[in-house]
């Protein structure tokens, strides 16, 4: 291929390193420990899947729970000196899991270990950041909690307040979604397809989902999983709360904005602060009669409103979490009603509490996905840095831009049989941040995707001593 093509450009997608390459990364010294902290199944996947990345075995340790429920820890071999990294994902049992984390943490520090990392994809009690009547700010106890168990780094995605990193004394790096977010939306929503089996060098033969759309029929399309009107997509805010969110990724995609406002956004009593709960007003003039402080006047919601044309368009609702599913379904329902002929749901966290999979089984979101970073799409992310490895050619060109101005890169990719990928298709697209196994029995629509990737990046960069700041490329404040 010419030279020219290999030019560095600030796109939204690129290229794909061979699997040989992205499988194992550069240790430069030794001193590290991965442990699992959970006796979860799921935990252990995602840390083997780290594990297998970085090129480490997994810590011995054996985490299980006494006949009267305490949770006990044993570490099986020698931390003292080392760089020790503890993986926690959240199970249905959080409090069990919080506990594991923090005995886990206590005898690291006790065995003298050099420093000990949590990466903890999903913080619990992150929903607990503000001050409620006379609740508790529970997340900033958590915080504290695992300082003083001992905890030195940790390392996070998505944070559901930012705020939260200023709960702690130590450092922490909270990695974020949304470069695997807009890949997915530019993979899935609008498919690059190449044509040919595997690589076949220099000569091998590209076409953009406009071109393959041209020679392919309607059928076929559904039956490749892909849909060729990527452009017509709007994003959504399901409620003014997440415009930001929704407007960083819509001046990312070059694409519309719509937000819902009205019924569908959260209940005034979550966002009061109310730390102060007033006395009763008859009480308030019985000890100050000549004390007249002018009231609030209580908030009427106005019927639900899109702001925004959705007609005629795909619907892609963004979010941070997804857990009570009630406010996406009512998000889902209005859009369909203002002509959307087809709804994502994108966010980075999926919960999916209670009955949320039978709910999103029966509504009329037609995909849902909680971050969408197949192996390959962290290298789109991040860029060769991570391993070294050779790109692919991507279009910079003027003349190789999309009619709308937009870049259209060619990313390496085994080719696509129809129907294969029709068949196994998911309809919600969720990380193993979370556990789902029990959810995706119970909807078929829930898919689970890898992110081990970028974990296993940050743990390599943090153990080396490099920098972080190539994880934040051009993420702004509201990414």
């Amino acid at each position: 291929m010419g030279s020219e093509n290999w030019k560095t450009k600030k796109v939204l997608m690129f290229c794909v390193a061979p699997a040989e390459l992205e499988t194992k990364m550069n240790i430069t010294k030794g001193g590290l420990v991965l442990f699992s902290a959970n006796s979860n199944s799921s935990c252990m996947e995602l840390s083997k899947k780290i594990a297998e990345r970085l090129g480490v075995e997994m810590g011995k340790v054996q985490v299980y729970q006494e006949p009267n429920r305490e949770t006990r820890v044993q570490i099986q071999e020698s931390v003292r000196g080392k760089d020790v990294f503890i993986i926690q994902t959240v199970s249905k049992d959080v409090n069990t899991t919080i506990m594991e984390l923090l005995i886990m943490v206590y005898a690291c520090k006790t065995s003298c270990a050099k420093s000990i990392i949590g990466v903890i994809p999903y913080f619990p009690y992150s929903k607990q950041c503000k001050m409620r009547k006379r609740g508790s700010i529970v997340s900033k106890l958590l915080a504290s909690m695992m300082c003083k168990a001992g905890l030195t780094h940790l390392i996070t995605m998505d944070l559901h307040q930012k705020e939260i990193q200023g709960f702690f004394n130590i450092p922490v790096d909270n990695l974020r979604a949304s470069p695997f977010l807009l890949q997915y939306i530019q993979e899935e929503v609008m498919t690059m397809t190449r044509i040919g089996i595997g690589h076949q060098g220099a000569d091998a033969q590209w076409k953009s989902c406009r071109d393959v759309h041209r020679e392919m029929a309607p059928q076929t399309w559904l039956e490749l999983g892909c849909i060729p009107d990527y452009r017509n997509a709007v994003i959504v805010a399901k409620s003014p709360a997440s415009a930001k969110r929704a407007q960083s990724f819509a001046e990312r995609l070059r694409l519309g904005i719509a937000v819902i406002h009205g019924e569908a956004q959260d209940a005034e009593s979550d966002l009061v602060d109310g730390r102060h709960s007033p006395p009763m007003v008859r009480s308030v003039a019985a000890i100050h009669p000549s004390l007249e402080i002018p009231m609030l006047i209580p908030k009427e919601k106005p019927p639900i409103t899109v702001v925004g044309d959705v007609g005629g368009r795909i619907a892609i609702i963004v979010d941070d979490i997804i857990d009570d599913v009630d406010s996406f379904l009512a998000a889902a329902e209005t859009l369909k009603e203002r002509g959307a002929y087809k709804i994502f749901v994108m966010a980075t966290h999926g919960l999916l509490s209670s009955d949320a999979p039978r709910l999103i089984e029966e509504s009329a979101i037609d995909e849902g996905s909680i971050v969408v970073p197949p192996p390959r799409a962290v290298h789109m992310a991040l860029g060769p840095a991570l391993t070294g490895a050779a790109w692919g050619p991507v279009r910079n060109s003027k003349a190789e831009q999309g009619a709308e101005g937009l870049l259209e890169p060619r990313f390496l990719e085994q080719s696509v049989v129809p129907g294969k990928r029709g068949a196994s298709r998911g309809r919600v697209v969720v990380t193993n941040t979370i556990p789902h196994e029990i959810q995706k029995l119970q909807c078929p629509k829930i898919k689970t995707v890898d992110i081990s990737m970028i974990l296993s990046e940050a743990i390599r960069r943090i153990h080396n001593g490099e920098s972080m700041s190539y994880l934040f490329r051009n993420i702004g404040l509201d990414d």
